[in-house]
């Protein structure tokens, strides 16, 4: 009997253990996404502004590596952030965690980790993301993202899609094509982050759970570069 509960008590010990490290590695993702949009919005050949003002949401995969598609590690992994209410007028959300897979641009120059920047630039687009695995292409329009502060941000192109996708690979930042992909939701991260089962669209609907010490600077950043949503009426008045 001694034996069993010294075994469980050293159960215990391993399991929280674990579940320490889950949420430590939830936290170190976070930071880094933060890190990441911020480093490549201070560019001077950066995301041009009036895209940044109209996006409904904006979704960073730090250090994304090849062998994350294969065996599952958390290189695929990253967080999103949404204005907040019904019409994305709202000020920047808590961050749900989420997943990209399928992506094989970018990775032959000897397995270079490469940051992805999204901006979903429609609700629709970014209802559709919040709710499901989302191929990008087929389920949701996306196009590689103009850059530059006086680049030509209304073309045909920018304005159809429903994602632009941008990366930077070795120092070197361009809009590249992501078509193929998948993004889905990542709710077992979400789950360790908050320490409860949370839906993407609870957190940014419904104001589930508030912004984590992790994410604070990134959401900060955001509230100042782009407080106002300038791609719907609702937000000018």
């Amino acid at each position: 009997m001694k034996k069993f509960a010294a075994l469980l008590a050293a159960f215990v010990v391993a399991a929280s253990s674990l579940a320490a490290k889950d949420d430590k590695s939830e936290t170190d993702r976070l930071e880094n996404c933060g890190l990441v949009l911020k480093e490549i919005m201070d560019i001077p050949d950066n995301i041009p502004q009036d895209l940044i003002d109209k996006a409904e949401c904006i979704i960073v995969y730090p250090s994304v590596i090849k062998g994350a598609f294969i065996v599952g590690v958390s290189g695929g992994r990253g967080a999103m952030v949404c204005r907040t209410g019904e019409h994305f007028t709202g000020p920047w959300s808590a961050p749900t965690m989420m997943a990209l897979e399928g992506a094989s641009v970018g990775f032959q120059i000897g397995g270079q980790a490469t940051d992805f920047v999204l901006l979903v630039m429609n609700p629709r687009g970014a209802r559709a993301i919040l709710n499901s695995k989302v191929k990008l292409g087929a389920d949701a329009s996306a196009a590689a993202g103009p850059k530059g502060r006086n680049a030509e941000a209304s073309t045909d192109v920018t304005l159809r899609a429903e994602v632009l996708t941008y990366s930077r690979a070795r120092g070197l930042f361009a809009g590249i094509s992501l078509a193929g992909s998948t993004v889905r939701p990542d709710n077992g991260g979400n789950e360790k982050l908050y320490s409860k089962k949370l839906d993407a669209k609870d957190i940014i609907f419904k104001g589930a759970a508030a912004v984590p010490p992790s994410a604070q600077k990134m959401v900060a950043y955001l509230n100042q570069k782009s407080p106002k949503n300038l791609s719907d009426p609702e937000s000018l008045k």
